[in-house]
């Protein structure tokens, strides 16, 4: 069988059976073994035991659990309370002050933790009752959470770059770092968005009449909930920017502020202990199965010839390279509508990186690209994630279309910023040359 029967063959049946609904981590890892002992050799099943060994022993990983900790116990420590209810007092009688404190406090959320599927849940519950209470208009409301709430995928510390930047073999400290500016582009294009719709369309955004101002004293008091976010975000990507720690270890400082902040809150005991660690272990055992199935999916597609069969394909092709990296892009927030991003990231970037350094890109800029794109898939209609994370907090009389209906001005922006990326790269690479390493 050809390079390219097999590129078509391997594809296609993995699209076949991701359709049906199976584990991802199922599907990769049954097709390796299928794909070997019929297209390969029957010996060459050490290749898939070499790649779970060499999943097992990765240190790179390491920082994975970590950060998955550290979100589960601030999840519970009582921070996100607080963060919110100073972020009311702050802006609860602007135009529009809700919902641009939520946008405030999902980038510090995802600052803190990098899990999309806790900042969009907590705002479902903390953000979306008292928006609607104050008569904003439900899409908007939706979909600020919704966007916002996906900013983890961007700014670091997100797992999301970590297996990137392993998948790569780039530095995960760069590329950690490389997610700050975009994601600050984002909440800065949703807060702008925000503001002009309170302007050009004041009733979907109305202010609370009854409100009453709280004294100054009060609001200062309130600040006090930004100690410990400010602190922890310190800790975490200073230490990794200043070279002071890896990234697995300022994983580590993070888990221990977190930690000190729920203690400090008086939220720790064994029960809530317990619900952290389990998880944290159910959250990490997803990932590194689909790890360990992606990596022997794509040795065993290396191995048949089909990446080579690919990257010839590409560069035979009489097009400029800047429409192969868009067709990439395209394909990208398509598959973020219908796949988990850790296995988006293990099949795609060991095909896409070696066509990226043929055409001649940078690949930190690529990465941010690859980013952006993913977590514009999150949020595309119908079928992104983040849309489903939001639908078990709707109240009844909300229904999935108010969803979808709000959420295509953030997926504009989404396309807007990603071409702003595109034109001027500058900006969003420049930060993480800087580190010291």
């Amino acid at each position: 069988m050809s390079s390219g029967e097999i590129l078509v063959l391997m594809f296609g049946a993995l699209t076949l059976f991701m359709l049906t609904g199976l584990p991802i981590a199922f599907v990769l890892g049954g097709l390796s073994l299928l794909f070997t002992v019929t297209l390969w050799n029957p010996g060459a099943v050490v290749v898939l035991v070499l790649q779970i060994f060499d999943t097992m022993k990765s240190e790179a990983l390491l920082g994975i659990p970590l950060f998955i900790l550290m979100a589960c116990l601030l999840q519970r420590s009582g921070v996100i309370e607080a963060l919110y209810r100073a972020m009311e007092l702050w802006f609860g009688r602007m135009r529009g002050g809700l919902a641009i404190g939520t946008v405030v406090i999902c980038v510090m959320m995802a600052a803190m933790t990098g899990v999309v599927g806790a900042a969009v849940t907590a705002m479902g519950i903390l953000a979306l009752p008292e928006m609607l209470k104050r008569g904003y208009s439900a899409p908007l409301a939706l979909g600020t959470i919704c966007a916002s709430g996906t900013l983890g995928i961007l700014i670091p510390p997100s797992v999301l770059t970590i297996v990137y930047a392993v998948t790569a073999q780039i530095s995960i400290g760069q590329m950690l770092i490389a997610g700050i500016v975009p994601g600050l582009l984002l909440a800065a294009l949703y807060i702008v968005f925000i503001a002009i719709v309170g302007v050009v369309r004041p009733e979907l955004l109305p202010l609370d009449a009854s409100s009453v101002a709280a004294p100054l004293s009060v609001r200062l008091r309130a600040l006090k909930s930004l100690v410990v976010p400010t602190l922890l975000i310190f800790m975490v990507l200073g230490s990794m920017f200043f070279g002071i720690a890896t990234p697995t270890e300022s994983a580590a400082v993070g888990v221990l502020g977190a930690f000190l902040a729920a203690l400090r809150a008086g939220r720790v005991n064994v029960s809530m202990l317990n619900e952290s660690l389990t998880d944290t272990l159910k959250a990490t055992s997803m990932i590194l199965w689909i790890t360990i199935g992606a990596k022997a999916y794509v040795a065993i597609f290396t191995g048949l010839g089909g990446a080579d069969a690919l990257l010839t394909f590409i560069r035979e092709l009489q097009v400029d390279r800047w429409l192969v990296l868009g067709a990439m892009l395209a394909l990208l927030v398509f598959l973020g509508t219908v796949l988990d991003e850790i296995g988006i990231i293990l099949l795609t970037v060991p095909v896409f990186l070696p066509i990226v350094k043929a055409l001649g890109f940078d690949e930190l800029w690529f990465g941010v690209l690859f980013a952006i794109t993913i977590q514009t898939g999150y949020i595309s209609p119908p079928f992104g994630y983040t849309l489903f994370y939001i639908k078990g907090t709707l109240p009844p009389h909300i229904g999935m279309d108010q969803v979808y209906r709000g959420i295509v001005p953030f997926f504009l922006l989404q396309i807007l910023a990603l071409l702003i990326v595109l034109v001027w790269p500058e900006p969003f690479t420049f930060l993480p040359r800087l580190m010291i390493r």
